[in-house]
């Protein structure tokens, strides 16, 4: 299993961060790994839907198929998904207010045999995508 996480302070109101970051017609402007959605962008956020998003992960093509586990609406979002040669994913997507900004978080996790052969590059490569995709998101945001 590799376990990923980052977090940043975005000078903005929680509303403003959730309006974007559930924007999906923009999440390829802040997300850095993602490369599209198959068959759309997601339309709606509700617990239960499904969606298939392409992805770069550690430089090669991904595609995975994604299930919204839990929704808070305007402070957090749980999806888990299933990508390529067996691996489990899952995301976390945090928001806290912080005075009159945000505190976004979001935490990731892989599994399946695949991660356990490339688990410490997996991480790096992760954690460097997630701190740029939120200091992209914050760029978009502010």
């Amino acid at each position: 299993m590799a376990e990923v996480s980052a977090e940043a302070r975005i000078d903005a109101p929680v509303e403003k961060v959730w309006g974007k970051l559930t924007d999906f017609s923009v999440f390829g402007e802040w997300s850095v790994t993602h490369t599209g959605f198959p068959k759309g962008a997601p339309e709606s956020l509700k617990q239960g839907d499904t969606f298939e998003e392409s992805m770069k992960l550690m430089g090669f093509p991904a595609d995975a198929v994604w299930t919204v586990e839990s929704l808070e609406e305007g402070r957090s979002f749980t999806i888990r998904g299933k990508g390529p040669m067996g691996v489990n994913l899952k995301q976390v997507y945090a928001l806290t207010p912080d005075g009159d900004a945000t505190v976004m978080r979001i935490d990731g996790e892989f599994t399946g045999a695949a991660v356990t052969l490339m688990a410490g590059k997996l991480k790096d490569s992760a954690t460097a995508a997630l701190n740029e995709s939120l200091r992209k998101l914050s760029a978009l945001v502010v």
